[in-house]
């Protein structure tokens, strides 16, 4: 029986078709232009070519004279330092060798850049962390840009990798395109605990070593950070945008299916190029509902609040126009059913271990909350992704997946969901708009009055924790950490202090034009908020002492100041401090005053007023 969709998505999905109207036709106008009626290498001359093929070996180099085979780009995010990409070492020749029996061949193309927020957090380099999403996308442009390739291969997991990645692969929209996952690293203690002593760390009552002995429990071997934060959000989107091989995302590195399912990738890029018969190419196959889908599959699930700019400037690079709106709106027509932490106690592989993304996609279609009728990496229509892949004596195959939930604590029904709602909702008023992270706040902490406390740095905040100066209900204001500031980084030192604060009875907030960690949790936390503090936002005029209106039900975030006194202040000004100097930085500036705001996606790569 055809499944009725759900008439809210329906409507914000048509809604986005025709404020894109313009748009797409002119991406997909550009897809048309690009397209090859063979080999893309065929358009080019003899000493181009022999450039692209002369360091391969000779069966190889006769596959590429004969321009009636595809060739494969590899984009890799491999380095050995970062715990998620160490996988890929090896991808590349796994890779070749796949491709290679289907009659064509894979060449590596390019490598581009994966930092790691995990490390940066309150670092200096943060503040290159967002940015480094459009110079992973140009990155990858550059390796693509030699018309070699027919189809492309992404590697790519964490952070701002996978939406670099996806803003690349949407520029080169005429390829057929697949990504490959790596997996998560398997579990260590457990994420309560590890909360536990990082706020026993901010107490004070344990020392450094304590508190790296735990981080170290934690985060201990290769594979993806095992909370829900924006890596593993990033592969449950991919996935739901039928850009991974079904069940792909939360395979462990390093095991016989997480290899089998590599090699699967290989090949079946080689089923969608132009000399398959079968051509798909990335740009044409995701389309408005695939984003729509996305966005679904990120709310019921608590994902990552990154994925609010991420996605939108991905969907830009296909011609999409997606606003902080449409999350909010989606939000209040999709429940959440997983808990997985920071919205609950689970990480990634209890969720898998529930029944994982074949369950999960199960309940969403089967409750009309999934577009099911679009295009994915395996043909049409997202039912196959209801299946979880096994291997059968060696072989690689999918099943159907469990029926119901193996643990209900960490994914339910929709007919009994953990919230009637998705968690996330965009609060607006005279200080601007912003997005308020719901799903993983505590009962009575949604609504916050109380007096602003103005910081322009997270470090200002937690020595004034550490003075004592804090002991009281208040609204935290870290203003001047926007796009264009600082660009945007992330402000994850000041969980532990505001948490610590929380659980002493106090009433406290966060307000702020910067970035949470996808790992935001129980303090509520206006963020990205814009217009931000450098581009004449409101909250440059905030002074502490001021009231501010913080109220989580009715989606407002309020200044409770005169409007005739607001407009005698003159806006705070930005104290450089340094921020634009050392470990990098200053590389950066050209882009840093390009970045558009964080409800257009922060992006440096499009112009403002396509949006």
């Amino acid at each position: 029986m055809k499944v009725v969709m759900k008439k809210e998505i329906v409507d914000i999905t048509e809604r986005i078709i025709v404020r894109s109207v313009v748009t797409r036709k002119e991406y997909l106008a550009k897809i048309v232009a690009a397209k090859s009626s063979t080999v893309h290498r065929a358009s080019l001359s003899c000493g181009n070519l022999a450039h692209g093929f002369a360091a391969c070996n000779t069966e190889d180099k006769q596959t590429i004279k004969g321009l009636n085979h595809s060739d494969i780009a590899i984009i890799s995010a491999y380095n050995d330092m970062l715990s998620a990409h160490q996988p890929y070492d090896n991808y590349p020749e796994i890779i070749k060798e796949a491709v290679k029996s289907t009659g064509g061949i894979a060449q590596f193309a390019g490598g581009v850049p994966a930092m790691c927020d995990g490390v940066t957090q309150g670092q200096p380099g943060m503040d290159l962390s967002l940015m480094s999403r459009d110079v992973i996308a140009m990155a990858a442009a550059v390796g693509l840009s030699h018309n070699m390739f027919d189809g492309s291969l992404m590697l790519g997991i964490c952070d701002k990798i996978v939406p670099g990645l996806l803003i690349a692969s949407m520029a080169f929209g005429h390829l057929p395109t697949v990504f490959v996952p790596a997996g998560p690293m398997p579990s260590g203690i457990p994420n309560k605990e590890k909360a536990r002593i990082r706020e026993q760390y901010a107490k004070g009552e344990i020392n450094k070593a304590a508190l790296l002995e735990a981080e170290s429990a934690s985060y201990h071997a290769a594979g993806t950070c095992t909370f829900f934060g924006t890596a593993n959000s990033n592969q449950l989107v991919v996935e739901v945008m039928g850009l991974h091989l079904p069940g792909a995302s939360f395979i462990a590195p390093n095991t016989p299916l997480r290899e089998e399912l590599t090699k699967a990738a290989a090949r079946q890029v080689t089923r969608l190029t132009q000399q398959s018969g079968n051509y798909m190419p990335v740009g044409k196959m995701i389309d408005e509902r695939s984003f729509v889908n996305a966005i679904v599959a990120l709310l019921a699930t608590g994902g990552s609040t990154n994925l609010t700019m991420h996605i939108i400037a991905f969907a830009r690079a296909a011609g999409i126009i997606i606003n902080f709106q449409d999350f909010n709106d989606l939000s209040h027509a999709v429940p959440l059913i997983t808990k997985i932490y920071p919205n609950g106690q689970a990480d990634i592989n209890h969720f898998q271990e529930a029944g994982g993304m074949a369950l999960l996609f199960k309940e969403l279609i089967n409750a009309g909350l999934l577009h099911e009728d679009v295009e994915t990496i395996c043909g049409h229509g997202l039912n196959r992704y209801t299946q979880q892949p096994v291997l059968d004596n060696g072989k690689l195959k999918w099943i159907d997946s469990v029926e119901k939930s193996l643990d209900e604590d960490v994914i339910t029904t929709v007919a009994k969901p953990f919230r009637i709602d998705g968690g996330l909702k965009t609060l607006k008023g005279n200080l601007g708009t912003s997005i308020l992270k719901t799903s993983s706040l505590r009962e009575g902490s949604y609504v916050i009055k109380a007096p602003a406390v103005v910081f322009e740095d997270q470090h200002e905040l937690k020595t004034a924790f550490d003075n004592g100066e804090l002991e009281k209900d208040f609204i935290a204001v870290i203003r001047f950490q926007g796009p264009k500031a600082r660009g945007m980084p992330e402000l994850h030192k000041l969980t532990p202090p505001l948490g610590v604060l929380q659980d002493k009875g106090f009433k406290v907030a966060l307000v702020t034009d910067g970035r949470m960690s996808g790992a935001s949790g129980k303090v509520p936390a206006a963020i990205h908020l814009c217009p931000e503090a450098l581009d004449g936002g409101l909250i440059a005029k905030v002074k502490t002492g001021d009231m501010i209106n913080l109220d989580g039900e009715t989606s407002e975030l309020t200044l409770l100041v005169d409007e005739q006194e607001l407009a005698a202040r003159d806006n705070a000004v930005f104290k450089v401090n340094g921020h634009h100097q050392g470990m990098g930085r200053e590389l950066f500036g050209f882009m840093r005053r390009n970045l558009s705001s964080a409800e257009t996606g922060a992006c440096s790569l499009f112009d403002e007023d396509k949006s």
